[in-house]
C-alpha cells in the first residue's frame, strides 16, 4: 500500500482514477487545485504525486518544482497537453511518468503500480549500499540506504529520475547501454522522440556532477559511465591509485 497524491480538477476523472488506486488499497488524497498540496506534501506522508497541469488556481509544472525542492518521490503528470515540448519540460521538472488524456484508468493504475515496485526494489537493492567510484583524481559514492551521493566529498540532489539513471549506468560501468534500455529499464516509458528526454536527464546530470566526464557519449547509440569501481577496495588502496593510470 502506499500513499498517493492526486491533484485533478476534472471531478470525473479524479473520482474514477482514485476508485481504481483504492481498489489496490492505496490511501489516495485527493485535492482539486493546488492550494493546500504542500502542507500535505510538507507532513512527510505522500509516497506518490499524480498531477493535473492545468489547475484553476495555477499550473502543475509549477506545482512539481515546489515538490521537488522538499522529495524526491515519484511524479506523474496528467494532462491534455501533449506537444513534445510540454513533455520534454515535464521530464525535466524531474517527471517519472507522463500519460495524456484520454486514458485508461487501469493503465495508469498499472504503471503507478511498476514506479512504486520500481522504488521498493531500488531502496531494497541487495547490492552494497555504499558504492565508491573514481575517474582520475575525482570520486564519486552511492549510498543506496540513504539516497545519498556524493561527488568529491560534496553531497548533490537528484530528481527521482536522474537518480535511477546515475544508479543503472553506474552499476554497468563501462558497457554503453542504449536510449531504449534506459527509458524501459528506468523510466518505463516509450513515445515517439521520448528518446530525447533521456539526452536531457543525461544533460542535467553531467551539469550536477560537474567537470569530470562520469557519463559518456556513444554516438548514434546511448551512454556509457566512466567510473573505476573501488568497491571491494579499502580506503582507495587500489593499486591504480597510486599513480597507475585507469585502463580504459
Amino acid at each position: 500500500m502506499a500513499c498517493i497524491l492526486l491533484v485533478e480538477d476534472n471531478d470525473f476523472i479524479r473520482e474514477a482514477l482514485a476508485g481504481y488506486l483504492q481498489l489496490d488499497e492505496h490511501t489516495v488524497i485527493e485535492f482539486a487545485e493546488i492550494r493546500g498540496v504542500m502542507e500535505v506534501i510538507n507532513r512527510g506522508i505522500v509516497d506518490l504525486a499524480i498531477l493535473d497541469v492545468m489547475l484553476p488556481d495555477g499550473s502543475g509544472f509549477n506545482l512539481a518544482k515546489s515538490i521537488r525542492e522538499v522529495s524526491e518521490m515519484p511524479l506523474v503528470f496528467l494532462t491534455a497537453k501533449d506537444s513534445e515540448s510540454d513533455r520534454i519540460l515535464g521530464f525535466e521538472l524531474g517527471a517519472d511518468d507522463y500519460i495524456v488524456k484520454p486514458f485508461s484508468s487501469k493503465e495508469l493504475a498499472l504503471r503507478i503500480q511498476a514506479l512504486l515496485k520500481r522504488c521498493n526494489r531500488q531502496h531494497g537493492s541487495q547490492l552494497s549500499a555504499r558504492s565508491i567510484w573514481r575517474l582520475k583524481d575525482q570520486t564519486l559514492e552511492l549510498d543506496k540506504d540513504t539516497h545519498k551521493l556524493v561527488v568529491n566529498q560534496q553531497e548533490l540532489y537528484l530528481t527521482g529520475a536522474e537518480w535511477k539513471i546515475l544508479l543503472y549506468l553506474a552499476e554497468r560501468e563501462n558497457v554503453v547501454i542504449s536510449r531504449e534500455r534506459i527509458l524501459s529499464e528506468c523510466l518505463n516509458y516509450f513515445f515517439e522522440g521520448s528518446e530525447r528526454t533521456i539526452d536531457t536527464h543525461i544533460a542535467n546530470l553531467r551539469s550536477k556532477l560537474g567537470n569530470g566526464d562520469w557519463i559518456g557519449t556513444v554516438r548514434g547509440f546511448g551512454y556509457r559511465f566512466n567510473g573505476s569501481s573501488q568497491n571491494g577496495c579499502t580506503e582507495f588502496s587500489c593499486p591504480r591509485e597510486s599513480g597507475e593510470k585507469p585502463q580504459k
